[in-house]
């Protein structure tokens, strides 16, 4: 039986599906601390159980994006605030591959916040 967040991915239609699929596979092995809960009707992952970030899919315009919880704290140029006071978003396009050596720099910085 599929869980919540299982029902989440599974329930969003390609190309986003295979993005987001991708992205969770992604963070959830980037560290054996890191877990998965379904949070606020959304895929939340946490470093040791502190929030790390979670992943977003608007269905009316298809964007997609990964928040990150502690974003106010790392420069990059991939992250934005939009206007969010501590969480800074890394947003992702399904059709176009995903900056992943980005991504890798923007978890590692992320990650050193949770080690001090």
């Amino acid at each position: 039986m599929l869980n919540y967040v299982d029902n989440y991915f599974f329930s969003i239609p390609e190309p986003e599906q295979s993005c987001l699929l991708y992205v969770r596979s992604f963070i959830l092995n980037y560290s054996k601390d890191i877990s998965e809960e379904w949070k606020f009707n959304t895929p939340f992952y946490y470093y040791k159980g502190k929030w790390l970030c979670y992943i977003s899919h608007s269905k009316k315009n298809k964007s997609i994006y990964i928040g990150f919880i502690k974003g106010h704290l790392i420069q990059h140029a991939k992250l934005v605030s939009e206007g969010r006071k501590q969480i800074k978003v890394f947003r992702l396009n399904a059709n176009e591959d995903i900056d992943v050596k980005s991504l890798k720099t923007i978890m590692t910085k992320v990650l050193k916040l949770y080690k001090i």
